[in-house]
């Protein structure tokens, strides 16, 4: 194989902190790129602990009295597939009996609806930010209420920004970020002396997690943020980032990485095979 032909990222391991069911994008486009994925659950999300509050919304949701769902990640996605099974049998049923129309705040949660048979009809150009979907959301229709399922640890972005340009919003806790078990002792001692040569940092949580149980990685180390938010938390806690992905989702920061790679570190690690 000629050098221009190595994947760019072959010999590579990278930290994918984020539990997902099944394969997650992150470790195929990993893979695509010669990079071996080390998938650790930084942090878990759980439905609330009593979902009466989230199941009225869905009620309400179902008779019209909503005309937007507004989503803010991808974790909810999961959930409200869940809760709409007890009433309508399905979320897309759920949501064409009230005659909703649904925001994502991003291409990754735009996806995430997408693969429960949701098409979102307003997903916001450029950064995946809170203010971005604000200010791209239209006027204000009849009924001019909007129901906003979110996590524990959301910011008030939406629902204040909403309410200023004359919109009715419901907030419900759709689910809560807690922290994973810790990793294991293999992984801490990758990430300690370099073996693990870059992470994925795919929201503000599994900055503080990752900090919290596996400290500051050696300078060698590259971290790639997916956003603005997760950028600015990196910052607070002193952790420099090689890249920010131009497109919040796992594929963009594979392309992120990819860049930073290219940019600090021209030749790939070398293969075992190869040493």
């Amino acid at each position: 194989m000629t050098a221009s032909a190595v994947p760019p990222l072959t010999g590579w391991r990278v930290l994918v902190p984020r539990p997902s069911a099944g394969r997650s994008p992150a470790e195929v486009a990993l893979a695509a790129a010669g990079a071996e994925a080390v998938v650790v659950p930084l942090i878990e999300t759980v439905p609330p602990e009593d979902p009466t509050e989230l199941d009225d919304a869905l009620l309400a949701l179902e008779s019209g009295w909503f005309s937007w769902l507004v989503l803010t990640s991808a974790a909810a996605v999961p959930v409200l597939v869940d809760r709409a099974q007890e009433s309508a049998g399905s979320l897309p049923q759920l949501l064409a009996d009230g005659a909703v129309r649904v925001a994502a705040i991003g291409p990754g949660t735009a996806r995430a609806l997408r693969e429960v048979g949701v098409e979102p009809d307003l997903v916001p150009r450029g950064p995946s930010t809170s203010r971005s979907l604000v200010d791209a959301w239209p006027e204000p229709t009849d009924p001019a209420r909007v129901l906003f399922p979110r996590g524990d640890l959301a910011a008030a972005t939406v629902t204040e920004g909403l309410h200023a340009r004359g919109w009715e919003v419901t907030d419900v806790v759709a689910y809560r970020t807690v922290a994973a078990a810790p990793p294991p002792a293999d992984v801490r001692e990758a990430w300690a002396d370099g073996t693990i040569h870059a992470a994925l940092l795919t929201s503000a949580s599994t900055v503080r997690e990752l900090a919290a149980h596996l400290g500051p990685p050696p300078s060698s180390t590259l971290l790639i943020g997916i956003g603005p938010s997760t950028a600015a938390e990196a910052a607070r806690l002193g952790l420099p980032l090689a890249g920010v992905a131009t497109e919040q989702t796992m594929l963009g920061m594979v392309d992120a990485l990819t860049r930073a790679v290219r940019t600090v570190l021209p030749a790939p690690i070398p293969s075992p095979e190869e040493l």
